[in-house]
């Protein structure tokens, strides 16, 4: 099959354009590499993925455009024929929404609705997009599951998160677009973001320098490594989302609906608490943290745990990496990437 893969210089979009091209697909990947953080490691993604291209010899091309710009997007989808499209462009980071909404309007609705437009006008079989854990806001019912309301976000990156659901289920609905949103689960592994806290504890740990601890380091996080995430994606797109006839609109459910939607969660459905995952980092780095233990954070939730019992259901998925595995390849890539 085709792929178009957007935000393939991202960490995501990366580990599932490579893992597309490995098992035989063309992709077209479509980034505009900005530089949120270090473009260097962005860049060396790329050049891992024109690699992989060569070693497989499947067809690969790379967009660097903004999806922003809908006569790039319309130019892309005039020039390729897709067989699915997976949606991982996005402006991440919860606290940066906070500081700068207008970035996650721009990439998180504008260039979400350039998505949504081509792959209707292309009659594109599926669309696959990312969502969010951060959905789930001020619910504290555990685990979370796609049948809950998520109608209390607490920053505005879930608000534009949440809007993206919506808005797919509009165009499943109306144009009988076949769209499958995922929520992820606090995502970790090689060739991660650097504002995400494995990447700031295992830099601060190494240079001897103290490592903020929110919460006193009491929340719990269903952290979710890298491989078990492309795992979920690749399954979802794989399987075109179609209407569910049990579906009941006197009592609708929001993980599914009469139009061809569906909302899965993917998460490792095993929580640990952040102290407990800088446990795992120190024996890993062999090398005690300097702890400043700080209270919870504006717009962060206390505790996430993903049921991914329909997920499993529909596409056969098992997360297998534990913690203390996966930290410990992210801790071998990291000193090996940063000597």
């Amino acid at each position: 099959m085709k792929h178009l893969v957007t935000g393939s210089a991202g960490f995501i979009g990366f580990h599932v354009a490579k893992r597309l091209m490995e098992r035989g697909d063309a992709v077209v990947g479509f980034d505009v590499v900005n530089d949120y953080y270090d473009p260097a490691l962005k860049e060396a993604r790329l050049k891992i993925l024109e690699e992989t291209a060569a070693r497989t010899g499947v067809a690969y091309n790379f967009i660097r455009r903004n999806l922003a710009d809908r006569s790039a997007v319309e130019a892309c989808f005039a020039e390729h024929h897709f067989d699915r499209v997976i949606h991982l462009a996005a402006q991440a980071g919860v606290r940066y929404s906070i500081e700068n909404p207008h970035a996650y309007v721009e990439s998180n609705i504008v260039a979400y609705t350039n998505i949504l437009e081509a792959c209707r006008h292309a009659a594109v079989p599926h669309l696959t997009y990312a969502s969010t854990s951060s959905v789930y806001g001020a619910n504290t019912k555990m685990p979370f599951s796609e049948h809950q309301g998520v109608d209390h976000p607490l920053q505005f990156y879930a608000a534009t998160k949440r809007a993206n659901e919506l808005m797919a289920h509009s165009y499943s609905h109306l144009f009988r677009l076949p769209t499958t949103g995922l929520r992820f689960f606090t995502v970790y592994g090689p060739w991660g973001r650097p504002d995400m806290a494995l990447f700031l504890f295992t830099k601060s740990i190494l240079a001897g320098e103290p490592i903020k601890v929110f919460n006193q380091g009491n929340h719990t996080r269903d952290f979710t490594y890298i491989d078990d995430i492309v795992e979920g994606v690749v399954r979802a797109s794989d399987r075109q989302a179609a209407p569910d006839p049990a579906w009941d609109s006197s009592d609708p459910d929001p993980a599914s609906s009469d139009a061809p939607f569906r909302i899965f969660n993917i998460g490792n459905n095993s929580p640990v608490t952040l102290s407990a995952y800088i446990d795992a980092l120190e024996r890993a780095l062999r090398k005690k943290a300097i702890r400043e233990l700080l209270p919870l954070q504006p717009g962060d939730v206390p505790d996430t745990f993903a049921d991914v019992r329909l997920l499993q259901a529909k596409t056969g998925y098992t997360p297998m990496v534990g913690v203390e595995q996966g930290i410990k390849q992210f801790v071998e890539w990291y000193t090996n990437y940063y000597a």
